[in-house]
Protein backbone atom coordinates (compact mmCIF):
# COMPACT_ATOMS: atom_id res chain seq x y z
CA UNK A 1 0.00 0.00 0.00
CA UNK A 2 1.39 3.77 -0.91
CA UNK A 3 0.55 6.52 0.59
CA UNK A 4 1.43 9.74 -1.44
CA UNK A 5 3.38 12.27 0.29
CA UNK A 6 4.47 16.19 -0.44
CA UNK A 7 7.42 18.37 -0.52
CA UNK A 8 7.04 19.78 2.84
CA UNK A 9 7.03 15.49 4.14
CA UNK A 10 9.80 15.28 7.05
CA UNK A 11 11.07 12.11 5.97
CA UNK A 12 11.36 13.03 2.34
CA UNK A 13 13.12 16.06 3.17
CA UNK A 14 15.90 14.73 5.39
CA UNK A 15 16.45 11.67 2.82
CA UNK A 16 16.60 14.61 0.62
CA UNK A 17 19.17 16.58 2.29
CA UNK A 18 20.96 13.37 3.13
CA UNK A 19 21.15 12.60 -0.68
CA UNK A 20 22.39 15.97 -1.49
CA UNK A 21 25.14 15.77 1.64
CA UNK A 22 26.44 12.49 0.13
CA UNK A 23 26.93 13.76 -3.56
CA UNK A 24 28.11 17.16 -2.34
CA UNK A 25 31.20 18.36 -4.62
CA UNK A 26 32.47 21.41 -5.58
CA UNK A 27 31.83 21.64 -9.25
CA UNK A 28 29.28 19.78 -10.59
CA UNK A 29 31.08 17.68 -12.56
CA UNK A 30 32.12 16.54 -9.40
CA UNK A 31 28.93 15.42 -7.60
CA UNK A 32 28.25 13.93 -11.10
CA UNK A 33 30.92 11.51 -10.34
CA UNK A 34 30.48 10.88 -7.09
CA UNK A 35 26.69 9.98 -8.24
CA UNK A 36 28.00 7.42 -10.83
CA UNK A 37 30.07 5.98 -7.94
CA UNK A 38 27.02 5.53 -6.20
CA UNK A 39 25.70 3.88 -8.30
CA UNK A 40 27.88 1.41 -9.61
CA UNK A 41 29.00 2.83 -12.90
CA UNK A 42 32.23 2.52 -11.82
CA UNK A 43 33.75 2.85 -16.30
CA UNK A 44 31.67 5.96 -16.45
CA UNK A 45 33.10 7.53 -13.63
CA UNK A 46 36.34 6.38 -14.41
CA UNK A 47 35.99 8.15 -17.37
CA UNK A 48 34.90 11.17 -16.15
CA UNK A 49 37.76 11.77 -13.63
CA UNK A 50 40.33 11.09 -15.85
CA UNK A 51 39.10 13.57 -18.25
CA UNK A 52 38.72 15.82 -15.40
CA UNK A 53 42.27 15.08 -14.34
CA UNK A 54 43.49 15.89 -17.68
CA UNK A 55 42.16 19.18 -17.78
CA UNK A 56 42.78 20.04 -14.04
CA UNK A 57 44.66 23.70 -13.05
CA UNK A 58 45.10 22.80 -9.50
CA UNK A 59 46.77 20.90 -6.63
CA UNK A 60 43.65 20.51 -4.74
CA UNK A 61 41.73 19.45 -8.05
CA UNK A 62 44.27 16.97 -8.75
CA UNK A 63 44.32 15.86 -5.40
CA UNK A 64 39.99 14.95 -5.59
CA UNK A 65 40.69 13.58 -8.38
CA UNK A 66 43.36 11.06 -7.69
CA UNK A 67 41.34 10.72 -4.24
CA UNK A 68 37.91 9.50 -6.27
CA UNK A 69 40.07 7.31 -8.61
CA UNK A 70 41.82 5.38 -5.92
CA UNK A 71 38.47 4.95 -4.30
CA UNK A 72 36.69 3.83 -7.05
CA UNK A 73 39.58 0.84 -7.92
CA UNK A 74 38.90 0.43 -3.85
CA UNK A 75 35.38 -0.79 -4.72
CA UNK A 76 36.22 -2.65 -7.31
CA UNK A 77 38.70 -4.91 -5.45
CA UNK A 78 42.00 -3.42 -7.19
CA UNK A 79 43.83 -2.84 -4.20
CA UNK A 80 47.00 -2.21 -5.77
CA UNK A 81 45.78 0.40 -7.84
CA UNK A 82 43.79 2.06 -5.87
CA UNK A 83 46.77 2.69 -2.98
CA UNK A 84 49.01 4.03 -5.67
CA UNK A 85 46.33 6.47 -6.63
CA UNK A 86 45.45 7.42 -3.24
CA UNK A 87 49.19 7.93 -2.47
CA UNK A 88 49.74 10.14 -5.35
CA UNK A 89 46.40 12.05 -3.99
CA UNK A 90 48.11 12.40 -0.60
CA UNK A 91 51.36 13.60 -2.06
CA UNK A 92 49.53 16.84 -3.57
CA UNK A 93 47.86 17.20 -1.09
CA UNK A 94 51.05 17.16 1.70
CA UNK A 95 52.15 19.97 -0.32
CA UNK A 96 49.48 22.52 -0.65
CA UNK A 97 47.15 21.86 2.33
CA UNK A 98 47.92 22.31 6.40
CA UNK A 99 48.81 18.75 7.54
CA UNK A 100 45.04 19.15 10.08
CA UNK A 101 43.52 19.55 6.94
CA UNK A 102 39.99 17.46 6.79
CA UNK A 103 40.98 16.40 3.37
CA UNK A 104 43.86 14.46 4.63
CA UNK A 105 41.78 12.60 7.42
CA UNK A 106 39.64 11.28 4.36
CA UNK A 107 42.63 10.37 2.53
CA UNK A 108 44.31 8.70 5.37
CA UNK A 109 41.20 7.00 6.55
CA UNK A 110 40.56 5.40 2.62
CA UNK A 111 44.03 4.10 2.55
CA UNK A 112 44.00 2.48 5.78
CA UNK A 113 40.65 0.72 4.41
CA UNK A 114 42.70 -0.53 0.87
CA UNK A 115 45.60 -1.85 3.26
CA UNK A 116 43.46 -3.50 5.22
CA UNK A 117 41.96 -5.34 2.28
CA UNK A 118 45.53 -6.23 1.05
CA UNK A 119 45.74 -7.66 4.59
CA UNK A 120 48.46 -5.24 5.85
CA UNK A 121 46.61 -4.78 9.20
CA UNK A 122 50.19 -2.49 10.72
CA UNK A 123 50.25 0.14 7.47
CA UNK A 124 46.29 -0.09 7.52
CA UNK A 125 46.58 0.50 11.56
CA UNK A 126 49.22 3.32 10.77
CA UNK A 127 46.80 5.40 8.24
CA UNK A 128 43.47 5.35 10.83
CA UNK A 129 45.45 6.76 13.37
CA UNK A 130 46.69 9.42 11.28
CA UNK A 131 43.10 9.38 10.61
CA UNK A 132 42.04 10.11 13.76
CA UNK A 133 44.73 12.29 14.88
CA UNK A 134 43.43 15.16 12.61
CA UNK A 135 40.04 14.27 13.34
CA UNK A 136 41.10 14.88 16.92
CA UNK A 137 41.72 18.61 15.91
CA UNK A 138 38.71 19.26 13.97
CA UNK A 139 35.81 17.74 15.28
CA UNK A 140 33.83 18.01 18.29
CA UNK A 141 34.22 14.37 20.07
CA UNK A 142 30.69 12.99 19.80
CA UNK A 143 31.23 13.79 15.91
CA UNK A 144 30.06 10.68 13.92
CA UNK A 145 32.77 10.35 11.62
CA UNK A 146 35.04 9.01 15.22
CA UNK A 147 32.46 6.47 15.09
CA UNK A 148 33.56 5.29 11.72
CA UNK A 149 37.46 5.21 12.80
CA UNK A 150 36.73 3.85 16.09
CA UNK A 151 35.33 0.90 14.72
CA UNK A 152 37.78 0.45 11.91
CA UNK A 153 40.57 0.61 14.28
CA UNK A 154 38.41 -2.01 16.52
CA UNK A 155 38.48 -4.36 13.19
CA UNK A 156 42.15 -4.04 12.55
CA UNK A 157 43.33 -4.95 16.60
CA UNK A 158 40.72 -7.87 15.93
CA UNK A 159 42.28 -8.72 12.62
CA UNK A 160 45.95 -8.63 14.78
CA UNK A 161 44.45 -10.98 17.56
CA UNK A 162 44.51 -7.78 20.15
CA UNK A 163 41.17 -8.58 21.35
CA UNK A 164 40.86 -6.57 24.39
CA UNK A 165 42.51 -3.09 22.49
CA UNK A 166 39.54 -3.91 19.67
CA UNK A 167 36.53 -4.26 22.31
CA UNK A 168 37.90 -1.07 24.02
CA UNK A 169 37.59 1.40 20.37
CA UNK A 170 34.32 -0.57 19.34
CA UNK A 171 32.94 0.52 22.45
CA UNK A 172 33.95 3.83 21.99
CA UNK A 173 32.60 3.70 18.61
CA UNK A 174 29.21 2.33 19.88
CA UNK A 175 29.13 5.40 22.60
CA UNK A 176 29.21 8.05 19.66
CA UNK A 177 26.27 6.17 17.15
CA UNK A 178 24.53 6.02 20.40
CA UNK A 179 24.66 9.61 20.94
CA UNK A 180 24.33 10.44 17.41
CA UNK A 181 22.03 8.08 15.73
CA UNK A 182 18.23 6.55 16.57
CA UNK A 183 18.12 3.48 18.03
CA UNK A 184 17.21 1.49 15.85
CA UNK A 185 19.94 2.36 13.05
CA UNK A 186 21.32 -0.73 11.36
CA UNK A 187 25.35 1.13 12.43
CA UNK A 188 24.25 0.19 15.51
CA UNK A 189 23.52 -2.99 14.76
CA UNK A 190 26.54 -3.95 13.31
CA UNK A 191 28.71 -2.21 16.57
CA UNK A 192 27.02 -4.69 18.29
CA UNK A 193 27.42 -7.99 15.90
CA UNK A 194 31.40 -6.29 15.75
CA UNK A 195 31.58 -6.72 19.61
CA UNK A 196 30.24 -9.81 19.29
CA UNK A 197 32.21 -11.82 17.16
CA UNK A 198 35.13 -10.38 19.11
CA UNK A 199 33.68 -11.86 22.36
CA UNK A 200 33.24 -15.29 20.58
CA UNK A 201 36.78 -15.22 19.86
CA UNK A 202 38.08 -14.41 22.94
CA UNK A 203 35.82 -17.53 24.07
CA UNK A 204 33.47 -14.97 26.30
CA UNK A 205 29.92 -16.65 24.60
CA UNK A 206 27.49 -15.39 26.98
CA UNK A 207 28.99 -11.34 26.31
CA UNK A 208 29.12 -13.11 22.59
CA UNK A 209 25.08 -13.95 22.55
CA UNK A 210 24.52 -10.61 24.49
CA UNK A 211 25.76 -8.85 22.25
CA UNK A 212 24.01 -10.75 19.21
CA UNK A 213 20.65 -10.54 20.41
CA UNK A 214 20.84 -6.78 20.65
CA UNK A 215 21.90 -6.94 16.51
CA UNK A 216 19.12 -9.34 16.21
CA UNK A 217 16.57 -6.88 18.59
CA UNK A 218 17.61 -3.95 16.15
CA UNK A 219 17.00 -5.60 12.98
CA UNK A 220 13.63 -7.33 13.52
CA UNK A 221 11.89 -3.34 14.22
CA UNK A 222 13.88 -2.18 11.11
CA UNK A 223 14.24 -5.31 8.75
CA UNK A 224 11.46 -7.65 6.74
CA UNK A 225 11.62 -10.97 8.62
CA UNK A 226 13.53 -13.04 5.58
CA UNK A 227 16.07 -10.08 5.24
CA UNK A 228 19.62 -11.41 4.08
CA UNK A 229 21.16 -9.93 6.86
CA UNK A 230 19.18 -12.13 9.45
CA UNK A 231 20.93 -15.28 8.37
CA UNK A 232 24.06 -13.85 9.13
CA UNK A 233 22.71 -12.95 12.93
CA UNK A 234 21.23 -16.20 13.25
CA UNK A 235 24.49 -18.17 11.79
CA UNK A 236 26.31 -16.09 14.45
CA UNK A 237 24.14 -17.09 17.47
CA UNK A 238 23.67 -20.53 16.18
CA UNK A 239 27.89 -20.80 16.49
CA UNK A 240 28.08 -19.40 19.85
CA UNK A 241 25.54 -22.17 21.05
CA UNK A 242 27.81 -24.94 19.59
CA UNK A 243 30.94 -23.83 21.01
CA UNK A 244 29.01 -23.74 24.12
CA UNK A 245 27.54 -26.94 23.56
CA UNK A 246 24.10 -26.49 23.74
CA UNK A 247 23.38 -27.96 20.07
CA UNK A 248 19.38 -28.14 20.15
CA UNK A 249 19.55 -24.59 20.65
CA UNK A 250 22.58 -23.86 17.51
CA UNK A 251 20.38 -26.10 15.50
CA UNK A 252 17.09 -24.09 15.92
CA UNK A 253 19.22 -20.78 14.93
CA UNK A 254 21.32 -22.67 12.25
CA UNK A 255 18.34 -23.61 10.48
CA UNK A 256 16.86 -20.24 10.48
CA UNK A 257 20.01 -19.15 8.69
CA UNK A 258 19.89 -21.86 6.11
CA UNK A 259 15.84 -21.28 4.90
CA UNK A 260 16.78 -17.55 4.57
CA UNK A 261 20.32 -17.86 2.33
CA UNK A 262 17.89 -20.69 0.67
CA UNK A 263 15.19 -18.07 -0.18
CA UNK A 264 17.52 -14.85 -0.73
CA UNK A 265 20.69 -16.61 -2.24
CA UNK A 266 21.22 -18.26 -5.95
CA UNK A 267 21.42 -22.68 -5.15
CA UNK A 268 24.88 -22.50 -6.14
CA UNK A 269 25.98 -20.11 -3.84
CA UNK A 270 28.56 -21.15 -1.50
CA UNK A 271 26.95 -19.99 1.69
CA UNK A 272 24.32 -21.95 0.96
CA UNK A 273 26.90 -24.48 1.32
CA UNK A 274 28.21 -23.76 4.36
CA UNK A 275 24.96 -23.30 5.66
CA UNK A 276 23.79 -27.01 5.35
CA UNK A 277 27.73 -28.47 6.66
CA UNK A 278 27.13 -26.51 9.89
CA UNK A 279 23.52 -27.83 10.31
CA UNK A 280 24.74 -31.22 9.22
CA UNK A 281 27.37 -30.93 11.86
CA UNK A 282 25.12 -29.44 14.77
CA UNK A 283 22.93 -32.70 14.01
CA UNK A 284 25.41 -35.30 13.96
CA UNK A 285 26.76 -33.81 17.52
CA UNK A 286 22.87 -34.65 18.71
Amino acid sequence: DLTLTADDDKQLRQLTELIKEEASGFTGWGRLGKLLMKIGQFDKAEELYNALLEHASKDTDRAFFYHQLGRLKSEQGKYEEAAKLLETSLEIDQTSTPEDNAELSITYGNMSSVYYQQGNYLKALEFSMKSLGIKKKTLPPNHPDFAITYSTIGLLYSAMGNYTTAIEFHEKSLKIQEITLPPNHPNVAIAFSNMGQIYQKMGQYSKALECYEKDLEIKKKGLPVDHPNFAITFANIGQVYVKAGDYSKALEFLEKALVIRQKSLPPTHPLIKVAMCNVDYVKKML
